[in-house]
């Protein structure tokens, strides 16, 4: 078998079509890679990654392979060979796997060059190194099994002929029929089945660096049977009935095998961040569908930019993932500008439905345009439709910014839109009145959006003095309480019943004002008005859990601008003008609140200490204001005239304060050994593990409203920006009373490589002439070497 191996190679080297063969095979992979403009374009596509190889290498490996293996046996057949081979005191099984081998081991010597591919990426990565190892060295491993199963087709065809061209045709339809034929008659008849007998379902999931048993299986049971259809073709004895019943039972075998062994399998994701590994929490939310989840996507279209490309990708990919969960989610991607007769009326009807449109920018023969996308898709189940946002925008983030954040946020966005169609509401939040909370309008949009999730009721706390027990019977009944920015006192009895609900483990949402001052009150003739210190009898309250809510204003250089009128009637004219008193915050930290988090805004924010007791609750800082930041004091004139005042740096020397803080552990009840209010049955003085959220600043929750009434939250309808404010509750809510760990999908970490633009435009020509030259000079420096040594011996 190793004299066959040995004679393949030496034959195949010593004829300059061996050397054409692989050369042409480099050519194209340098010429699509690195210098044809096109979608597999390594440099202009941007991301620090061999996809676009992989993505090609099937379709020219599709011919390459074909024409090394045409003259395995068509030649011997031709020179009358085959039969002395026959004869020799070896089985035809070694002598199939001795061709098979030589042909396998070429194939690899033609993958050994495109390893400089590798190299450069590696140096063009924004910094240099970061390319995802473990992702490229699945996806070479997921290329061999390809090779491997091609090789044996192309064996096959060419045990079949005694004319090389013929065995060439039969094996590249072979190869072609097995990568995408499957896969087209799977959709002709809607059949999962077929597309699994193709090797482009599971040589996708290979190429992305994950090794799958079945998948592997699978390419072991097709290279398998073409050898031994091979062996029985070219066998000394006629290939009888016995020979085509041994055949039928093994292609039967193998199918039985790979069926059985699809629900038992292992997984192996060799991606550095596991980005193909969905999350228990993700995977608990579909596994209770029993009825077919619909999913349109409409990022789709012939002009995306290459970042919305690898979006459209990584959706695809993780669709893929939630399907092999649950055969019920059946997913396709539409394009809704695709036809200009219906394009305006489609653009209509999804902007109706919420979906609203983006444009980008796309480069093209050096020319930019500007393009439409809708970045959303609407997935169904048992009529109830939910849309989920594909792209997480970020306020001044660049375009490679928003594709990672993006791709970061796609497990989280799917899995939330199922679980609102799966999973029916069970939890209960009371939204505090009766201490002169925000009205209803300014909460219109923030109870709108968690009332997807949760039961939502108000809630007085008017009766706890004539009836407490009643009260906190009722209270208790929810599970989760949100007072939103109260600016009326809290009354002993009110604080009692609000800690023992603490103490019976309930959660609570505070957005608290220490200081009364409203930017309305500044829109004056004077343009002047007086912050105060606002007393709502709550300090030993949140004192005993452990924080302290101070009476100051945080006037940070990092902040929102205000919008001002200036000339009168119809000369007047808007300006945006620095306003300290709106920090804008960029979270900084790890937590499932706060992470992948646009910008949130605040507006006359309160600072706040957290305390070293009690030891059994932990305090985690979610926000926080920028370094350039100072406190105010109270009371203290706020006037307009700020806004045209050059601020002094050296007086913003206060550092980060303190805006959000997460309380999680075992509370002290606030009325241990003290006085009760009021007498009740089931007193507490120490809760189970429960939760609490306190943000010094009411303002954060409160939406704008228009003359059509409430806006979203979060919108500054002055300058059109959207503030991550909506998203950074509506985490909150979820954290605070998510049982499956859902929102802990936030945490997990997707890890983008991208390509040093910089760097790529400066050395563009010169990776091009090393990725195309370098190659073909070592194929040729091997070339001259073999035949040296081979005349030499």
């Amino acid at each position: 078998m190793l004299a066959i191996l040995r004679k393949e190679i030496t034959s195949f080297f010593a004829s300059p079509i061996g050397y054409l063969v692989m050369a042409i095979f480099l050519i194209l992979n340098g010429l699509f890679l690195w210098l044809f403009n096109g979608e597999f374009n390594i440099l202009n596509n941007g991301f620090a990654d061999l996809s676009s190889f992989f993505t090609l290498a099937p379709w020219i490996l599709l011919f390459l392979i074909p024409a090394v293996t045409m003259r395995s046996f068509s030649d011997e057949k031709k020179q009358g060979t085959l039969e002395l081979l026959l004869t020799k005191p070896i089985s035809t099984f070694q002598i199939v796997l001795g061709k098979y081998l030589g042909a396998v081991l070429l194939i690899i010597l033609a993958l050994i060059p495109t390893l400089l591919y590798v190299y450069s990426v590696y140096q063009l990565g924004n910094p240099i190194g970061n390319l995802d190892f473990g992702s490229t060295l699945g996806s070479y491993l997921g290329l061999l099994f390809l090779v491997a199963a091609y090789t044996a087709i192309g064996i096959f065809a060419s045990s079949i002929t005694d004319n090389q061209i013929v065995a060439f045709i039969v094996a590249v339809f072979g190869c072609f029929f097995f990568y995408m034929g499957f896969e087209g008659l799977a959709d002709f008849i809607a059949s999962n089945f077929l597309e699994q007998l193709g090797m482009d379902a599971h040589f996708k999931s290979m190429s992305r660096g994950v090794l799958d048993t079945r998948d592997i299986l699978y390419f072991l049971s097709v290279t398998l049977f073409f050898m031994m259809l091979t062996t029985a073709n070219i066998g000394v004895k006629k290939f009888d009935k016995k020979g085509f019943t041994t055949i039928t039972l093994l292609l039967l075998g193998l199918l039985v095998l790979n069926i059985f062994t699809h629900s038992i399998y292992k997984r192996f994701d060799l991606t550095s961040d596991k980005r193909y590994t969905l999350s228990e929490a993700a995977i608990n939310t579909i596994q209770t569908a029993d009825s077919p989840i619909e999913i349109d996507v409409f990022l789709d279209g012939t002009n995306l930019p290459s970042e919305f490309r690898r979006l459209q990708t990584e959706t695809k990919q993780l669709l893929d993932e939630f399907a092999a969960q649950n055969s019920r989610i059946i997913y396709k991607f539409i394009n809704p500008l695709e036809d200009d007769n219906l394009r305006e009326s489609n653009i209509q009807q999804l902007n109706n439905r919420g979906l609203t449109p983006m444009q980008v920018s796309v480069q093209e023969a050096g020319t930019s345009s500007q393009e439409v996308i809708f970045p959303w898709a609407l997935a169904s189940y048992n009529g109830v439709t939910v849309k989920i946002p594909l792209v997480k925008n970020k306020i001044g983030a660049t375009v490679q910014e928003i594709a990672s954040s993006s791709i970061q946020h796609l497990e989280y966005a799917f899995a939330d839109g199922f679980s609102k169609l799966i999973n029916p509401k069970r939890r209960k939040i009371a939204i505090l009145k009766g201490n002169n909370q925000l009205k209803d309008q300014y909460l219109f949009d923030f109870v709108k959006t968690i009332k997807d999730y949760y039961y939502i009721a108000p809630f007085t706390l008017d009766s706890v003095s004539s009836n407490p027990q009643k009260t906190l019977t009722e209270l208790q009944d929810y599970d989760l309480i949100i007072s939103a920015k109260p600016t009326d006192a809290f009354s002993e009895n009110e604080k009692y019943a609000l800690d023992q609900f603490t103490m019976h483990g309930g959660k609570s949402l505070w957005l608290i004002d220490a200081v009364a001052m409203e930017q309305d009150s500044l829109y004056n003739a004077s343009g002047k008005a007086i912050a105060t210190s606002r007393d709502l009898n709550l300090t030993d309250f949140f004192f005993k859990y452990g924080v302290r809510i101070n009476p100051v204003l945080v006037n940070d250089l990092y902040s929102a601008k205000i919008t001002l009128a200036s000339g009168e009637g119809s000369q007047s004219q808007f300006q945006q003008l620095p306003w300290f008193y709106s920090p804008l915050v960029n979270p900084t930290i790890n937590h499932p609140i706060v992470n992948n988090l646009n910008l949130v805004k605040f507006d006359f924010a309160n600072q706040m200490d957290t305390l070293k007791n009690p030891t059994s609750v932990s305090k985690t800082i979610l926000l926080q204001s920028s370094i350039l930041s100072k406190t105010d004091g109270t009371p203290r004139e706020i006037s307009l005239a700020m806004t045209s005042q050059e601020p002094d740096p050296q007086a913003y020397t206060k550092g980060y304060q303190n805006l959000a803080v997460l309380l999680e552990g075992t509370f002290t009840s606030v009325y241990n050994n003290r006085v009760k209010p009021f007498d009740i049955t089931s007193d507490k003085s120490t809760s189970p593990f429960t939760k609490m959220l306190i943000i010094a600043d009411g303002d954060v929750v409160k939406n704008e409203v228009g003359r059509n009434g409430p806006l979203e939250l979060g919108f500054d309808r002055w300058t059109g920006q959207l503030y991550g404010n909506k998203e950074f509750l509506l985490n909150a809510v979820n954290y605070l009373l998510d049982d499956d760990g859902l929102i802990n999908i936030r945490s997990k970490e997707v890890a983008i490589a991208f390509l040093d633009t910089k760097k790529v435009a400066a050395e563009k020509t010169t990776w091009q002439v090393v990725n195309l030259v370098l190659p073909l000079a070592l194929l040729g420096i091997f070339g001259l070497l073999f035949n040296y040594f081979r005349k030499k011996k």
